[in-house]
């Protein structure tokens, strides 16, 4: 069966950025990119992405997850996160998968921040739409959601017999290390709309609110079978 066909491998400039292809139909009009968020939300969804890709495979749309510079199997450290560079891999994983797939049409997919990452690709990328579950859109508030959740966490009595000094945990948001720039990059960050169909995700579409903040969920996967039912009928819609 197509869905059970995962497929790794490395791609992009000295095979630093890592993939997972997920095989369609040889007559499937469009394929899917699925670009990962950023920390702790790439741990808590990526049972969800690996779902959905499979579900969409089954349904003979070729997927390929992948990971950027800094994340995950890529190469380099979380402290090496850039968003431009983000952008950059995601251009680049669009053009892998059209290679593999042999189509022209890539979709985008991506959840909080890696929504926000495909609409800022989304031009450069050729995307012939985005779909986005919950986007980050205003990158200061985000930072100013992670650096309450940090300091909330430092000092959680349920977790640690006694509070996290300052210095053991500065420069991280929830386990991963933050470095100066990206902090300033994702500060600074307003998402616009991009200039091709997009499709936002979010708790009224859904009918059900998803707990990004709630550290008391933090080590909980992300799952919704809304969100995977509501993405696999939109391919099928426009397949």
């Amino acid at each position: 069966m197509h869905g059970d066909l995962d497929l790794p491998f490395f791609f992009g400039a000295d095979d630093g950025l890592f993939g997972m292809y997920h095989a369609g139909t040889p007559t499937a009009r469009r394929a899917l990119l699925m670009c990962p968020s950023l920390g702790q939300d790439l741990i808590r969804c990526h049972r969800l992405y690996r779902q959905l890709a499979q579900a969409l495979a089954m349904q003979g749309v070729p997927v390929l997850r992948f990971d950027y510079h800094g994340t995950g199997d890529a190469a380099g450290g979380s402290g090496e996160v850039d968003w431009s560079r983000c952008v950059e891999d995601t251009v680049t994983a669009a053009a892998e998968l059209r290679r593999r797939a042999g189509i022209d049409r890539v979709v985008a997919f991506g959840a909080r921040l890696g929504g926000s990452i495909a609409m800022a690709a989304a031009g450069r990328a050729g995307f012939t739409e985005v779909i986005a579950w919950d986007p980050v859109l205003d990158g200061g508030d985000h930072v100013a959601a992670l650096d309450a959740m940090q300091a909330a966490l430092r000092e959680d009595g349920e977790r640690f017999t006694r509070p996290r000094s300052h210095a053991d945990v500065a420069e991280q948001w929830l386990g991963f290390d933050i470095g100066d720039s990206l902090r300033r990059q994702l500060g600074a960050l307003r998402v616009a709309t991009p200039a091709v169909p997009t499709l936002v995700l979010d708790a009224q579409s859904l009918g059900q609110s998803t707990p990004w903040n709630d550290l008391r969920r933090l080590e909980t996967a992300i799952l919704s079978q809304p969100l995977i039912q509501a993405v696999t009928g939109r391919l099928k819609e426009v397949a």
